[in-house]
């Protein structure tokens, strides 16, 4: 139980600490744009220590399967961390750490830069009158998004590759892992789960397309110059990277759950039919 709750407050202090990378390493935030980082940041962390120190589960999907949320908060870190630092330097000015991030995220983005890609996409969409400079820099933080989510799914992707997700050392709870999906409705469970796995795949590949247009609808909706706060900027090419990783993540690691109970099963089938009576064709 101990282990539990020092477990739990340690997931609460790395969320506030994500959550609070750009408002640290971005200059000029106001006291106010403080207080409310600060105030969604302590939200947030009271929320992800109150899941993990639960015992029954909650919202928070495969708590148990680690490193399944590891991943997706590194990479949720690494992200915000990057374009923090890129979005920090001024033309002409910056550490030697934010020109190579970003002329490392243009190489990305000019490499990515095809008909219909994603970073088009973010391209097509930026307003005219932009100085070449902020173009510059926007298309290095899109290749870093990119390539920040690239790398992440083919982690997880190898670990289940691999079998080195879940851990074989350890039950897997789908009660625990999966509180918002209920195994005893809806007919066969596998279909179910392969049925929503295609689901979460076909989201997650066409999410970085459809994201950046409702972005601009409810910029413009609301009368927000989203490119005027480095703040805005930061977290809305984080997210435009992020919630496609997290579906395409949930996607293949419900595919991998699938799996493992079509094994298990097969399995018991095989068990139960080996224990029963012998076969007239075999018997003597």
């Amino acid at each position: 139980m101990l282990t539990q709750l020092v477990g739990a407050v340690a997931r609460a202090l790395i969320a506030v600490v994500v959550i609070a990378t750009p408002s640290l390493l971005i200059p000029g935030t106001t006291p106010e744009g403080s207080q409310v980082v600060t105030l969604v940041a302590l939200a947030l962390g009271v929320f992800v220590g109150m899941e993990y120190a639960a015992t029954y589960p909650g919202l928070i999907e495969f708590r148990d399967a680690p490193p399944f949320n590891r991943v997706r908060i590194l990479s949720l870190f690494v992200t915000l961390f990057l374009l923090s630092l890129v979005v920090s330097a001024n033309p002409g000015e910056g550490s030697s750490l934010a020109l190579i991030v970003n002329a490392f995220g243009l190489l990305v983005a000019t490499a990515l830069d095809f008909p219909f890609s994603p970073v088009q996409m973010i391209e097509t969409h930026l307003p005219p009158g932009l100085e070449p400079f902020q173009i510059s820099q926007i298309k290095g933080m899109t290749g870093i998004a990119t390539l920040v989510m690239l790398f992440s799914i083919f982690c997880f992707a190898l670990l289940i590759r691999l079998n080195q997700w879940p851990n074989r050392g350890s039950s897997f709870n789908v009660w625990i892992n999966l509180p918002t999906f209920d195994p005893t409705t809806g007919g066969d469970v596998v279909k179910r789960l392969r049925r929503d796995s295609l689901v979460n795949v076909i989201l997650g590949v066409f999410a970085p397309f459809v994201l950046p247009v409702v972005a601009v609808v409810a910029a413009n909706h609301v009368k927000i110059d989203v490119l005027s706060s480095p703040h805005a900027l930061v977290w809305g090419i984080t997210l435009w990277m992020f919630i496609p990783l997290s579906m395409l993540m949930r996607g293949l690691a419900m595919s991998r759950v699938a799996d493992m109970i079509g094994q298990r099963r097969a399995r018991l089938t095989a068990s139960v039919g080996s224990d029963g009576p012998p076969s007239p064709a075999l018997s003597r």
